[in-house]
C-alpha cells in the first residue's frame, strides 16, 4: 500500500518555517509544479497561518490570498489541490475554482457554515486541536489519556460529518499533530496512528518541521528539520499514517518508496 504525499503550499506571510516564500505567483506556480513532478499526490494551499500563537485571518484576507494561486495552478493544468481553510466562504470559492480537498483543521467547529461547503468537495479531512491556533499552546496543557480523548473528538467530528450527509469514504481524520499538545503527546499519537484506522477512509499525519522534532533534534531553524522529518514520517507511515503532510516533497516520496517496498515485501 502506497503511502501518499501532500505538500504543503503556505500563501502566508507568517506561517511557521516558509512564510512569504510563495505570496508571488509565480513562486508559487514553481513550488506546486515542483511537488508535482517530484510525487506530491496532492497540494495543500493555505492563507492563514495555524502555527501556535498566530492571529487569526479575516476570511476575506485569506481568501484574497490563496484565489489567485488557486487560478494560475488549476490554469496550468495542476488538479490535484486542497485548500487548507477555516472558513466556509473560503472554501467555497475554492471549489468552484477546481479544488478538490477541503483540509479543515477545526473540524467544522470553527464556521457553522463549514459542514455545508464541505460536502461539495470529493475529500475532506478532520483534524483534531485544541482550542484555537492563537491558544492551542498557551497554559497547562493536559489529557488524562491523549490517545482516547483525540479518538474520541474524531469519532465524533466523523459522525457529525456523515450525519450532514457526507459519506465516510470522503473522511480522511488527522490527530493534530502539534496542535494543543505537548512533546509526549506527539509521540503517543504518532505510535497509536492504526488505532485511528476506520474512523475515515485514511489517516493523514501532519508533522514536518514541527516544534517536537526540533525539541527532540535542538534544530531550532525549522527549515533544518527536513532530515529528522523524514525519519519522523518514515516511523508515522509504518505505525498506520495512509498519508503524511510535508514541505519537503521529495524527501518524503524516496524515503516512503523504500518504506512501502520494505513492508510490501
Amino acid at each position: 500500500m502506497k503511502t501518499k504525499v501532500m505538500g504543503i503550499l503556505n500563501i502566508t506571510p507568517d506561517s511557521f518555517s516558509d512564510g512569504g516564500d510563495f505570496l508571488n505567483a509565480d513562486a508559487a506556480l514553481r513550488e506546486a509544479e515542483q511537488m508535482i513532478e517530484w510525487g506530491a499526490d496532492v497540494v495543500d494551499i493555505g492563507g492563514e497561518s495555524t502555527r501556535p500563537f498566530a492571529k487569526p485571518v479575516p476570511p476575506e484576507e485569506e481568501l484574497a490570498r490563496v484565489l489567485p494561486i488557486v487560478r494560475v495552478l488549476v490554469n496550468h493544468g495542476i488538479r490535484q489541490l486542497s485548500i487548507d481553510t477555516r472558513n466556509a466562504s473560503t472554501a467555497r470559492a475554492c471549489f468552484q475554482e477546481g479544488v478538490t480537498w477541503l483540509n479543515d483543521v477545526s473540524a467544522f467547529t470553527h464556521d457553522p457554515l463549514m459542514i455545508e461547503a464541505a460536502k461539495n468537495f470529493e475529500t475532506v479531512i478532520l483534524m483534531h486541536s485544541r482550542g484555537t491556533p492563537e491558544s492551542m499552546q498557551a497554559g497547562n496543557i493536559a489529557y488524562d489519556d491523549v490517545v482516547s480523548e483525540v479518538y474520541r473528538f474524531l469519532q465524533e467530528r466523523v459522525q457529525v460529518a456523515m450525519y450532514a450527509g457526507i459519506e465516510k469514504s470522503k473522511l480522511i481524520v488527522d490527530p493534530g499533530i502539534g496542535f494543543g499538545k505537548r512533546l509526549e503527546h506527539n509521540l503517543a499519537l504518532i505510535r497509536s496512528l492504526s488505532k485511528f484506522q476506520g474512523l475515515g477512509s485514511s489517516v493523514l499525519c501532519g508533522l514536518s518541521r514541527k516544534a517536537f522534532i526540533g525539541e527532540l533534534t535542538g534544530l531550532k531553524d525549522p527549515k533544518e528539520r527536513d532530515a529528522a522529518t523524514i525519519g519522523a514520517i518514515c516511523m508515522a507511515s509504518s505505525f498506520g499514517a495512509d498519508i503524511v503532510r510535508v514541505h519537503d516533497v521529495k524527501g518524503a516520496v524516496h524515503a516512503l518508496k523504500i518504506v512501502d517496498a520494505l513492508r510490501q515485501g
